[in-house]
């Protein structure tokens, strides 16, 4: 175990060293939901509130915003991992590796906690520009740490599944398409910007029954008071588990197979 965790930690120093030569996906992952926050929050933000509710029904557009924009901090951060094992697969760093007495898990781990790293501070510039724009959670010590755990585990899962799915790649440039359904497709099409109800139905459909809108609903309990459905929270957390599992098999798999298919 303790080798284990020597070799995970060294993984993890090497992907951290890539991130500061190598800035451009770092900083991308950092800055796109900045953009959203504000361009959203200010640009838009008044437009959107007087169409969903105005501020004469209570309804204030940056706090419902924010916690969207939270989840879109951690899908735009896969495609940071998924274009890096891919670069590990077809430079042929990993066969040097496996020439090596490494513990194999490590390297794929590595990618995973240094994205997590990245997130959490993509995460905290979110809520930092948010509050400078207006936004006010009236939450406690208690849910603030429950809605960390919550966004932790999301970013767990979806590196995993972004990882597996830059191992199916054959190029760089390929990995950083194969990831746009979770870092677009999925965060725009929830309750992100606005609430399910105003949505077409068809499009309602699809946003109630993936993974992004359960998250943000729980976010939005916990951080703003709002309330929600009593299964959100379960329902988010499954979503998790179940991404993480599979992502995390997948991943597995691709790379002992030692190939990009």
């Amino acid at each position: 175990m303790s080798y284990a965790l020597q070799d995970t930690a060294t993984m993890l120093r090497r992907n951290l060293r890539h991130a500061q030569r190598y800035p451009g996906l770092s900083l991308g992952a950092l800055g796109m939901p900045v953009i959203m926050i504000l361009l959203f929050g200010l640009v838009f933000g008044d437009t959107f509130s007087a169409g969903l509710g105005g501020s004469g029904a209570g309804f204030d557009y940056i706090d419902f915003l924010t916690p969207g924009i939270l989840l879109m901090s951690i899908a735009s951060g896969t495609m940071s991992p998924a274009v890096a094992v891919c670069m590990d697969m077809t430079e042929g760093i990993v066969a040097r590796f496996r020439t090596m007495a490494i513990f194999r898990p490590a390297v794929l781990t590595g990618h995973v906690l240094g994205n997590v790293l990245v997130t959490i501070v993509s995460l905290a510039l979110v809520v930092g520009f948010a509050v400078l724009i207006g936004f006010r959670p009236n939450a406690s010590l208690g849910d603030w740490l429950l809605a960390a755990g919550l966004m932790i585990a999301l970013t767990v899962a979806l590196t995993w599944f972004a990882i597996a799915l830059g191992l199916t790649s054959k190029t760089p440039e390929a990995a950083s398409n194969v990831v746009l359904p979770i870092s677009l497709l999925l965060p725009f099409l929830s309750n992100t910007f606005i609430p399910l109800e105003s949505m077409p139905s068809g499009i309602r459909w699809f946003a109630e029954y993936q993974p992004f809108t359960p998250t943000i609903n729980t976010l939005r309990h916990l951080l703003l008071g709002t309330p929600m459905d009593s299964g959100d929270g379960w329902l988010a957390l499954a979503w998790c588990a179940a991404i993480a599992v599979v992502g995390y098999f997948w991943a597995q798999k691709n790379y002992n197979k030692g190939t990009v298919a």
